[in-house]
């Protein structure tokens, strides 16, 4: 197909529990839709309950793409998104169906449109020195010095993460350049992105339903789940996967780090940082358009979006449609 005519890409973006999934599967019904996944917990086998992913019958009405394609004990960068997202739509396409981007990873939509810097690589010895003087001072001393030498990295990363502080603060020992400044310089924009931010009309709205989905996880036994993912023996905190919202909070539990209570509060707790986190990211989009989580309206506005790759779809693109799931 001609580049010319190739439309711009539906994303359904907003922050965790807003209702973007929902509004996904509404859409399918209307169109010969293909999900490609945006979430950085999907990817992951075996994380299902606590990162609230679709169901099996779900999975297999409606194709998905880049979702339990990766083991936790893997690392899985945004690099490998991009890739792994570039075929997925190259595959829809060809099949003459529609590509709906959904999730609320804010690098990962970055990385697909703006393409990504290459980064320098990891040094041993940068790394270990690091590691030492996170041990010796802690990983609140080492966040401080993001916020001196990277300020927007330190706002985009939580101080709890130490994968990614300490990534960012090798990335400037190396280069003397941020990890911001290597984003920055990154290829020009490489796709058309039109971008939907789902989100409930008040932020108390959305608490709440954070909340009441932590709830619900647990009945569905997100214990247990994370039970059986400590007796595989080689996961654990250093992991990424594990460290995702609900599942770190779980884990340490388990430790025996704090008692039942005091894990529900510090998992919705990091929930809903998760969402302020993402509202910032998504905000600080200027081509991103606001809509209200559940109102029929914004159904309304997405499917036009939807309508018109769809009719781009009939005329370009000539492939045998595929109802199975995908997995990327």
């Amino acid at each position: 197909m001609n580049d010319a005519v190739e439309p711009g890409l539906v994303c359904l973006m907003g922050p965790t529990g807003a209702g973007k999934t929902a509004l996904a599967l509404e859409l399918a019904a209307r169109f010969p839709v293909e999900i490609v996944s945006v979430d950085s917990a999907l990817v992951f086998r075996g994380l299902d309950v606590g990162a609230a992913k679709p169901p099996a019958p779900v999975l297999a009405r409606v194709p998905h793409h880049l979702v339990d394609i990766c083991d936790p004990a893997e690392v899985y960068s945004a690099a490998r998104f991009r890739q792994d997202a570039l075929a997925a739509i190259a595959a829809i396409r060809a099949r003459g169906r529609i590509p709906l981007l959904v999730g609320g990873t804010g690098l990962y939509f970055r990385a697909l449109e703006r393409g990504l810097s290459v980064l320098p690589e990891s040094d041993p010895g940068v790394r270990s020195g690091l590691e030492r003087e996170r041990a010796a001072l802690g990983l609140a001393a080492l966040h401080e010095r993001l916020q001196r030498v990277d300020p927007e990295s330190a706002a985009r990363i939580h101080p709890n993460d130490p994968q990614r502080i300490l990534r960012a603060l090798e990335i400037h020992a190396l280069s003397g350049r941020s990890r911001s400044e290597w984003f920055a310089a990154a290829p020009g924009p490489s796709l058309t992105l039109v971008k939907f931010a789902v989100a409930p009309p008040h932020r108390a709205s959305l608490h709440a339903a954070i909340a009441a989905r932590f709830y619900s996880m647990l009945e569905q036994g997100l214990m247990n789940e994370v039970a059986m993912l400590r007796r595989r023996g080689d996961l654990g905190l250093h992991c990424p996967a594990v460290r995702a919202v609900g599942y770190q909070q779980a884990w340490r539990h388990l430790d025996g780090e704090f008692g039942r209570a005091e894990m529900i509060e510090r998992a919705i707790a990091a929930t809903r940082q998760l969402a302020k986190r993402q509202f910032t990211w998504f905000r600080g989009d200027s081509d991103v358009v606001w809509l209200e989580a559940g109102s029929r309206a914004t159904v309304d506005c997405v499917a036009v979006a939807l309508e018109a790759q769809h009719k781009v779809s009939k005329r370009d693109y000539n492939g045998p449609v595929n109802e199975s799931r995908l997995d990327g």
